[in-house]
């Protein structure tokens, strides 16, 4: 069972092999049925399974803090904008959008494209 989650291809550049190995797909994908799905912030819909421990090109090869589930935290959307950027308004990068199911996609001229 494989998950789309809004944040895994918004990176760092020195991040995308961790963010694309088996090894991160894996724990993100049992965290998230361990959550049952929830926001553990709110009871939003959980989207992101967030590091609590910043990655870096120092740590990120560290599965301790990587792959410790006792470092991961199940987020929706606003409670994730909120930990990043101190508010719940969307925050995206140019050239993308969230579609009408809520599905981050990128904004091409005259219409969208989802990659899957």
């Amino acid at each position: 069972m494989s998950f789309l989650y809004v944040g895994d291809d918004m990176a760092q550049p020195w991040a995308e092999w961790f963010y694309k190995s088996k090894a991160w797909t894996d724990c993100r994908d049992a965290y998230f049925i361990s959550q049952h799905g929830i926001c553990e912030r709110c009871p939003g819909a959980g989207k992101t399974v967030h590091h609590k421990i910043v990655l870096t090109p120092e740590n990120i090869n560290d599965p301790s803090i990587t792959l410790n589930w006792e470092h991961l935290e199940l987020l929706c959307q606003d409670c994730h904008n909120k930990e990043h950027h101190g508010s719940d308004e969307e925050v995206i990068r140019e050239g993308l959008m969230f579609d009408e199911n809520g599905d981050l996609v990128r904004n091409v001229a005259g219409g969208l494209y989802r990659e899957y």
